[in-house]
């Protein structure tokens, strides 16, 4: 089963040997718990609290929250069009009470403080374009733990243009095949240029219409599928 979910992943039994034990993460939902760990719980509720003022500027809108669970894992996948886009979702996860750690781009951590306020709400950093099998195996325990973990299938910051979809996603999604995914659709983000003109953002959470991933379904196949489904709901912007 251990190579089995390796395979599933695309990621070889040599590159997830790290201690001996770190094929049994890959079958992750093996060993789900009842109690999600909630690192940085307060830091992020002071942050969301600091940045409450966000929803009433950005006339936020949101719709489909009864498509997350109240517990347990998550892999949520959203477009990300503007910088604004993780604030919103973190925002109207938090009216559900779950908190979620993205996989977010390592050079975020360059600057200390910011690197500092990261680390304390328990985001993960991943190196773009390097396979970055540590960070994957920290999302992958994370879900074990019962957790909701973010990543943007297109990899990076799109500004409302259509890129292309990366495996990492699909990776992740099929090395958990009992972690539900969820989209998110977040349309309005690229106007906050428009400043001081407010924006009005709306984010819709669904579940995918293809379904969840299916065992042997090709990594870039589902990856495509599930951009697809979101660029669907937010249009390409000119």
């Amino acid at each position: 089963m251990r190579e089995a979910a390796r395979a599933k992943s695309g990621i070889s039994s040599e590159s997830t040997s790290l201690d001996g034990q770190a094929g049994d993460r890959w079958t992750a939902h093996a060993r789900v718990r009842t109690r999600p760990r909630r690192k940085g719980w307060k830091l992020y509720e002071t942050v969301r609290l600091l940045l409450r003022w966000l929803r009433w500027w950005v006339r936020l809108e949101v719709r489909g929250l009864e498509n997350l669970p109240a517990r347990g894992p998550i892999l949520i996948v959203s477009n990300h069009d503007a910088w604004l886009d993780p604030l919103v979702i973190l925002e109207s996860m938090m009216w559900k009470g779950r908190q979620l750690r993205f996989l977010a781009k390592a050079s975020l951590w360059k600057f200390e403080p910011f690197a500092w306020v990261l680390d304390g709400a328990g985001q993960i950093p991943i190196r773009r374009g390097e396979g970055d099998l540590a960070a994957i195996e920290s999302a992958v325990d994370s879900l074990a733990d019962g957790e909701a973990i973010g990543i943007f299938p297109e990899g990076t910051l799109s500004r409302g243009q259509e890129l292309r979809a990366r495996r990492g996603v699909a990776r992740l999604a099929l090395a958990c095949p009992e972690t539900p995914v969820v989209l998110v659709a977040v349309q309005g983000g690229t106007d906050v240029k428009r400043f001081p003109r407010r924006p009005r953002v709306k984010i819709e959470f669904f579940q995918p219409q293809g379904g969840q991933a299916k065992p042997g379904e090709d990594p870039g196949d589902l990856a495509r599928r599930l951009l697809a489904e979101i660029r669907e709901k937010v249009a390409v912007t000119r």
